[in-house]
């Protein structure tokens, strides 16, 4: 058990003690309505746009599963973490359709688009990808590294990961529910900077103790390139690039987890200044959180730390390398990573619920009713994540790799409803819906037979799990962008009236002057300065 310092404790104190100040700051500003309550009365800067996106992706599982994937695998997973440009995409191409129509969630857009069918059944999608990854992931995460860095086994006769995973949901929990948006937003403000601190400092230490990154280098060498080869039985070349894109379009562009930051906008230029300061943000995680995985295994083939699974890579570094004092920011880094992505999905569940299905149904329901009912969906998506915990070992032994794979599965289908929906007006309601269906159908398939992979070798569903989880993922996006081409063909498409602004060949003049209006030469300096510093870390990687 390691024990922490009065410096360290009051460190810890002393984070806690802003964040609660930012809770009452913003129950001050009580909630009268779903779009107080939802997107923070769609008022927030570009700054606290940044911060949230940022904080909200970069989570535990970062700290724990990317950690972990940058010991076992090194650079491999990187690409996921150099998608500031997929960013760039929301901010520049996506943010005029969605801000301007004023909707509160990515399925009442779809509504908008295509038809209610397919409102329903993104909202159904999105719960359960929420349920399959960001609860499980995230909530299993902070288990791991509490358990790690602390050194307790057990607490009560019960298993310390429990203990101290669940006692941060319960926390998060009440200030997500009491504040709203609007706490999620500033307490992100708060804690991007504690969690880029104490990722920096296990960086610095972790360097220090290998004896610098020439060393890390030399005994990751096998582990150092971006591009691996086609023929690479995990990360072909030509699956991280096509498959890396669909699930980070996905993501980044569509899921509305990222999105309702944006929608909370004041405007369309501040929407777009916000995604570009996440795009700087997230440059950062290949340095802070990958990199330190490497240093974690160069010290074990040293023999300085030793760790059992890849997933303890990043909780081991704090709690064998970190001196007196020091111990507080990483943790209190780690408390704000854990608290940041699981606030922001409580808050997005509840909108997906609440705004998609209750509404829908019960329309004349009040206000103060809804608020309710959206905090009550938020508790109930929470437990079966939880649930959904002791499965996720048997689909993939990192922890990131899983969450990757598990979204390779979901991201699809809406990829390519997105965005053939957005580019051409012929891709007609029906096919819309039938793509939405079809992409979650046979993904789930997949999903449902990876554990049971060793009993269906020889038989003719073998392909299926076997084939890489990569190229599976463009061949399901290519599959369903072929199946909502010919079903277009056969179908009605929607009326002018009903797209108008809703695709890039009908959007509406006065949004192109507001964006055309929000633009100056900064906004250009910033998206090349982010393209370009992408650019050189590939250079760099290749």
């Amino acid at each position: 058990m390691i024990e922490l310092s009065t410096l360290d404790w009051v460190v810890l104190g002393g984070f806690f003690v802003l964040l609660l100040a930012v809770v009452i700051m913003s129950l001050r500003s009580k909630e009268e309505d779903t779009a107080d309550y939802f997107l923070a009365g769609r008022n927030a800067t570009w700054l606290v746009i940044g911060a949230s996106i940022f904080a909200s992706n970069i989570g535990s599982e970062h700290l724990v599963g990317l950690s972990g994937s940058g010991a076992q695998s090194g650079m491999a997973l990187a690409h996921w973490e150099l998608q500031s440009w997929i960013i760039l995409l929301l901010g520049w191409l996506f943010v005029p359709f969605y801000w301007s129509s004023k909707v509160y969630t990515m399925p009442e857009f779809l509504e908008r688009r295509f038809n209610s069918a397919s409102r329903t059944f993104l909202s159904v999608i999105s719960l359960v990808s929420y349920v399959l990854t960001k609860v499980a992931v995230t909530v299993y995460a902070g288990g791991v590294a509490f358990k790690t860095i602390l050194g307790i086994e057990s607490l009560w006769g019960i298993d310390f990961f429990w203990i101290s995973a669940l006692g941060l949901v319960i926390i998060t929990g009440i200030y997500t529910v009491l504040g709203g948006m609007k706490a999620i937003m500033w307490t992100s403000v708060l804690q991007t900077p504690v969690l880029i601190i104490g990722s920096i400092v296990i960086l610095v230490v972790g360097l220090d103790q290998v004896g610098g990154w020439a060393e890390v280098e030399r005994i990751n060498e096998a582990n150092l390139h971006l591009m691996r080869s086609a023929s690479d039985p995990e990360f072909p070349w030509p699956g991280i690039v096509f498959g890396s894109f669909i699930i980070g379009f996905w993501y980044w562009c569509t899921d509305q987890y990222i999105v309702q930051r944006v929608l909370s906008a004041k405007g369309i230029k501040e929407a777009r200044r916000g995604t570009m300061f996440a795009g700087y943000l997230k440059l950062l995680p290949v340095f802070i959180f990958l990199f330190p995985g490497m240093i974690a295994a160069a010290l074990n083939a040293k023999g300085i730390i030793s760790y059992e699974t890849a997933d303890q890579a990043f909780p081991t570094l704090v709690a064998e390398l970190l001196p007196s004092g020091v111990k507080g920011i990483v943790i209190g880094g780690l408390v704000a990573a854990l608290m940041s992505s699981l606030a922001s999905l409580f808050n997005s569940s509840a909108t997906l619920f609440t705004i998609d299905f209750y509404k829908k149904f019960k329309p004349e329901s009040s206000e103060k009713h809804l608020l309710k009912v959206g905090r009550l969906a938020t508790v109930v998506v929470v437990i079966l994540g939880i649930l959904w915990i002791p499965v996720m070992s048997l689909i993939a032994d990192v922890l990131y790799e899983y969450l990757q794979s598990v979204q390779s599965l979901i991201a699809p289908g809406i990829a390519a409803v997105f965005l053939l929906g957005l580019c051409s007006k012929r891709i007609t309601p029906t096919a819309g819906f039938v793509g939405l269906v079809s992409g979650f159908i046979l993904g789930m398939i997949r999903l449902v037979l990876l554990p049971f992979k060793d009993g269906l070798v020889g038989s003719s569903f073998e392909w299926v799990v076997t084939m890489n989880w990569l190229y599976f993922c463009i061949l399901l996006f290519v599959v369903v962008v072929a199946l909502m081409i010919v079903v277009s063909i056969f179908t009605k498409p929607a009326s002018n009236e009903q797209i108008h602004g809703l695709t890039f060949s009908s959007i509406d003049k006065q949004t192109i002057q507001e964006v055309k209006a929000g633009i100056d030469k900064w906004d250009y300096i910033h998206t090349a300065g982010i393209i370009g510093i992408t650019a050189f870390i590939y250079f760099r990687f290749w």
